[in-house]
């Protein structure tokens, strides 16, 4: 087992729910990602770039999906959690009830359309 999905399975619920039904999400829709762990969570690379990963804040009670390319997304801006970060933004999830597909799947696509573009955005 990759300890990625280790970590996943070792999760408490609801976080393990959560985390399970957002891998499924990902990999059914981008089957050619790669999930790996890297410092310390779940983190999917797509065509050897970094894409997104899933953190589990359990002492906050969320998960957050958080977007590699954040800098240059424009969809759903609005319900991107940004707070106390620089750059990256998430979607943020309590309960596997609280995640709506259709965004979550809209994001994903405009991450996947910009992921050349890399972390920073360029002035």
């Amino acid at each position: 087992m990759k300890p990625a999905e280790e970590y996943i399975l070792n999760q408490p619920e609801p976080f393990k729910s959560i985390l399970l039904h957002l891998q499924i999400l990902i990999e059914t829709t981008f089957p050619e990602v790669d999930l790996q762990f890297k410092w310390k969570i779940p983190f999917y690379y797509l065509d050897e770039k970094p894409f997104c990963y899933l953190n589990s804040s359990k002492k906050k009670g969320y998960v957050d999906v958080v977007f590699w390319v954040s800098a240059h997304l424009t969809k759903y801006n609005e319900l991107l959690i940004t707070e106390n970060r620089k750059v990256v933004k998430s979607l943020r999830y309590t309960s596997i009830e609280a995640i709506n597909e259709e965004i979550l799947l809209s994001v994903l696509e405009e991450a996947h359309l910009l992921k050349e573009k890399g972390f920073y955005k360029k002035k």
